[in-house]
């Protein structure tokens, strides 16, 4: 049986209004569709925090328990497919959180200790990038293999260049196609430097970090 998550006494878009938005509003803002796909890393860094938080006596060891023990359940729960996404709720990490309010009651809003939602979203897509660059550069050398097959067959077809939307000068499609190939090129190269992806952002909080004494 599929697990649903209750109403919220308030949701992200809530504010001042009275109402709210229509439902195709609601659906626009939600991005539930495709950072679900996050969900595993979301827990991941939650587990981490919450480790942090026990270690820096932040949130004592049973609160510690309670919440490792909660978001496990979770990640259970999303990979049998028992979760039910809201577009109300908007992303992976307000289902996450909110489920394990369900769970586990007022303790889970301390998980949120020391960190924004920034930092999740970050952490999360850090951690997702370090799982996919693999695959990631495949397809990027498939479609410079691909954009150079091109390039050779158009290298004298003349086309106009622009700049600012204006008509600048005559080049050829070929060398216009490769200015792709090396765009894709340095895409690579970033996507091979993981350094930048082994830091994480944890901590940073909504702007300029927190008064707590993290590690």
């Amino acid at each position: 049986m599929k697990k649903k998550i209750k109403k919220v006494n308030k949701n992200l878009w809530s504010g001042r209004f009275k109402k709210k938005p229509s439902d195709s509003m609601l659906e626009i803002n939600a991005s539930i569709d495709f950072d679900k796909k996050l969900y595993k890393q979301d827990i991941e860094a939650s587990r981490a925090h919450a480790t942090m938080l026990k270690n820096q006596k932040l949130i004592t060891n049973r609160e510690a328990e309670k919440i490792l023990s909660g978001l496990e359940i979770i990640k259970e729960e999303i990979k049998t497919g028992k979760m039910i996404f809201n577009y109300e709720l908007e992303d992976i990490h307000t289902h996450i959180e909110i489920r394990l309010k369900e769970l586990i009651g007022f303790t889970a809003k301390k998980l949120h200790t020391a960190r924004s939602r920034n930092d999740q979203v970050v952490t999360s897509l850090r951690l997702w990038l370090r799982v996919e660059r693999e695959e990631i550069d495949t397809l990027l050398k498939k479609l410079q293999e691909v954009l150079l097959e091109k390039a050779d067959k158009h290298h004298n077809d003349i086309m106009p260049g622009f700049t600012h939307l204006q008509p600048a000068q005559p080049i050829t499609l070929g060398h216009h196609l490769l200015a792709y190939v090396n765009m894709f090129g340095r895409d690579r190269i970033n996507n091979e430097d993981l350094k930048r992806h082994h830091y994480s952002p944890l901590g940073s909080a909504a702007l300029a970090g927190t008064p707590y004494n993290i590690n």
